[in-house]
């Protein structure tokens, strides 16, 4: 089978590497075949299929490492690559903090996750699909031109070697459909977009909801205003939402809570969020978009509540990071053939609130509900943010008109706690959130 093609080679990858002089090694290599294709106005633009792969090597030489990575694997081509890793790590700068897991720590079962469509998607199915997204935001009364739909498939093979006896191998898969479409004409067009991505094909939103959501919402945003400069309450469409998800997982990377370059890196035990927030990750989920059954160390993973009732419970670590801070690893190294392991969480959603996105904006006078956020404006040292921001103002509990050219503006020390979850949690993506309510954020206008 291919997998134990794949193990048997970097086994003999690491046992070369090993000869050569490395204390330690380990190797990974990742093959993959895509499909993809983009469509627009009725037209094929782009068809593109491709496969192949990159074969990496990680050695060390005492506290030294180096890593190597190459997609040729002739004996010739791995021969050189042991070579040029050994003598690159023994001219590097030592890292106490770099090595292998112990193999006490390695995970003893693995379970078996749902994470691979078997079945391939043609490019006649990709196209077919694209053009029914595209036709049906273009259907939308009001849409006057379309920046094109998108459609791809792709399966991947991973297998990972170390020398302290871990051993993996798995395949995943993944698909996608997109469309963006213009509303308006001249100086009042607007643009929206809309997509699904899932494991298996079979389980993407159907092409006809995927393009009528989006010309729908393009056509809403016409005729926009911009409103004055106030404090007011937000609502963050989910996805948005989910963006604070992910903000709030940057700042308990394990990497930066080393570095010290996150404003949440005094916070372990302590109330980040209000007492009715519980942030979940879950790494077995079935046919999740991040799923895996260990981490890239081969160090075991599980479920667990990242915020329980408001509190921190854990930083996402992979070894050297927990080497760092002298903590015990969490299970959250991932990896490709080009670097080191580095921190990084699987699944993970919040859960969902009590009350429905309407019951959450019904008591509003005046507030703002963000569908779109514009930049990168979020300082992770002191958790300043500010952004560009699109919606629709709410008047009296309901939405009253669309805006855009505002800057929505606070710190998220006080956005967290300021944070209500409504009870539309889908998951849909890795990262995952149902409609917020954050209150006493700055709407900068006019």
């Amino acid at each position: 089978m291919a997998n134990d093609h794949l193990l048997n080679l970097l086994s003999d990858l690491i046992g070369d590497a090993r000869k050569a002089g490395a204390d330690e090694a380990d190797a990974i290599v990742a093959d993959g075949t895509s499909v993809s294709i983009a469509y627009r106005l009725g037209k094929l633009e782009q068809l593109e299929r491709s496969e192949g792969g990159d074969v990496g090597l990680r050695v060390l030489v005492g506290k030294r490492q180096a890593i190597v990575s190459s997609a040729d694997r002739s004996k010739e081509a791995l021969k050189e690559l042991v070579e040029r890793a050994v003598a690159m790590a023994r001219t590097v700068p030592e890292d106490e903090y770099c090595g292998l897991a112990s193999p006490d720590q390695l995970a003893k079962t693995l379970p078996k996750l749902d994470i691979c469509d078997p079945a391939e998607v043609s490019a006649d199915t990709l196209i077919e699909r694209a053009k029914a997204c595209e036709d049906a935001a273009r259907a939308v009364a009001g849409v006057t031109n379309s920046d094109g739909a998108s459609a791809a498939w792709g399966q991947t093979s991973v297998a990972i070697v170390a020398s302290n006896g871990f051993q993996r191998s798995y395949a995943s898969s993944g698909s996608s459909l997109s469309v963006s479409v213009l509303a308006g004409a001249d100086q009042g067009m607007e643009t929206d977009y809309d997509y699904s991505s899932a494991v298996y094909f079979a389980d993407l939103r159907s092409p006809e909801d995927i393009g009528k959501t989006a010309g729908t919402r393009a056509v809403k945003k016409l005729n926009a205003r911009k409103v004055a400069s106030q404090k007011v309450p937000l609502i963050f469409d989910p996805r948005v939402a989910r963006g604070m998800v992910g903000s709030f997982l940057s700042a308990i990377n394990g990497a930066a809570v080393a570095r010290g370059t996150t404003f949440l890196k005094n916070a372990m035990n302590t109330d980040v969020f209000g007492k009715h927030i519980t942030i979940v990750e879950d790494p077995h989920r079935d046919r999740g978009l991040r799923s895996k059954p260990c981490d890239a160390e081969g160090l075991p993973n599980s479920r667990r509540n990242l915020i329980d009732a408001g509190v921190l419970t854990t930083w996402i670590l992979d070894l050297r990071s927990a080497r760092q801070l002298k903590l015990a690893p969490t299970g959250h190294a991932a990896r490709g053939p080009g670097g080191p392991p580095s921190p990084a969480s699987t699944n993970v959603y919040m859960a969902a609130g009590k009350e429905t996105p309407a019951a959450l904006m019904s008591d509003i006078k005046s507030g703002f509900y963000v569908t779109d956020l514009v930049g990168q404006g979020v300082n992770m040292v002191t958790g300043d943010y500010s952004r560009g921001a699109v919606g629709f103002w709410i008047e009296n509990g309901r939405l009253a008109y669309p805006v855009s050219e505002v800057t929505v503006a606070g710190n998220m020390k006080d956005m967290f706690k300021q944070l209500t979850p409504a009870n539309d949690l889908d998951l849909r993506f890795g990262i995952d959130s149902p409609t917020l309510r954050i209150d006493g954020m700055t709407v900068a206008g006019t």
